[in-house]
């Protein structure tokens, strides 16, 4: 990766021998594979088998997860925040599991509205849950910084599973709660 990296500077322009670039390729290949580290996580190891038996059938929310991802047409950022909500069914997952699953995913080259989804299903595997609800809220430097160049753009998306597809009391509720 350091030595395509390295072809990219090049072709811009630049030369690799100035002092600034001299470890570019090597920090730059580093860098996109941290960011791309979702690929090397599987959802078996993220959840651990922190599942736990449960009386609880009201709605869990997480909300306000950050997450970092890369358009996967431009291979530019984009940044936001996720919230998910689950109703269990007899197990609760654990806490931090819930950031872990949105990191494993939004850590791919990525389009939101799939990563929404892959969060969804994933909860809604791990947990079989009555229902998941996630919404997506996010900045793309790949409209941003090049193209339409719109600052202020945000994209929000959504993925309702079981009773939060069918149930408008429960989308509506866990809508409300997700409000600043």
């Amino acid at each position: 990766m350091e030595q395509h990296f390295a072809k990219i500077i090049e072709a811009i322009g630049e030369d690799l021998n100035r002092e600034g670039l001299v470890d570019t390729p090597k920090r730059a290949a580093k860098a996109f594979a941290f960011i791309n580290r979702g690929y090397e996580q599987s959802l078996e190891e993220i959840v651990n088998n922190a599942l736990f038996e449960s009386e609880c059938d009201e709605m869990v929310i997480v909300k306000d997860i950050e997450l970092y991802s890369l358009c996967e047409h431009h291979l530019l950022p984009f940044i936001g925040k996720c919230h998910v909500a689950y109703i269990p069914n007899g197990r609760v997952l654990g806490l931090s599991k819930v950031a872990r699953v949105v990191d494993m995913f939004a850590r791919r080259l990525q389009i939101q509205e799939k990563l929404t989804q892959e969060i969804a299903q994933s909860i809604m595997d791990v947990t079989d849950a009555r229902g998941v609800g996630v919404i997506v809220e996010a900045k793309h430097m790949c409209m941003m910084m090049r193209g339409v160049e719109k600052q202020n753009s945000s994209m929000k998306t959504s993925s309702m599973l079981g009773i939060f597809r069918e149930n408008h009391a429960t989308r509506s509720e866990f809508l409300s709660l997700i409000k600043d």
